[in-house]
């Protein structure tokens, strides 16, 4: 089992949403997120230009079997690139080692909870 955490634009949530349903991934969270890393900004703030310290994101995590790892992340990597081609600040996608998943309601463990 394996936590796959994706951070993306804002903008791009309906679309990596539609994949990842059409990829047959439908139990998701989303979370709504600041931050920033190479991606910078300018506005424009009562006349002056700034660059704003944290940027709106989205985070979305999903636990996943080991069979659907790669066809989680496909769906993302595909549909959370700006343009189609991508450009900077267009997220990033981790994906960690998930110990133990325990259904609250039934008590159910391991890859059948999830």
């Amino acid at each position: 089992m394996k936590l796959i955490t994706a951070i993306i634009r804002e903008v791009q949530l309906d679309k990596v949403r539609e994949a990842l349903i059409k990829a047959e991934i439908t139990r998701i969270t989303v979370s709504r997120v600041s931050g920033h890393g190479q991606q910078r900004i300018e506005e424009m703030y009562r006349g002056q230009r700034i660059v704003p310290d944290l940027i709106p994101k989205i985070k979305i995590e999903i636990g996943v079997n080991d069979a659907f790892v790669d066809i989680t992340v496909d769906a993302i990597l595909k549909s959370a690139r700006t343009n189609g081609a991508g450009t900077v600040g267009d997220g990033k996608i981790f994906i960690t080692p998930l110990e133990e998943c325990i259904r609250i309601r039934t008590g159910e463990r391991g890859g059948t909870a999830i």
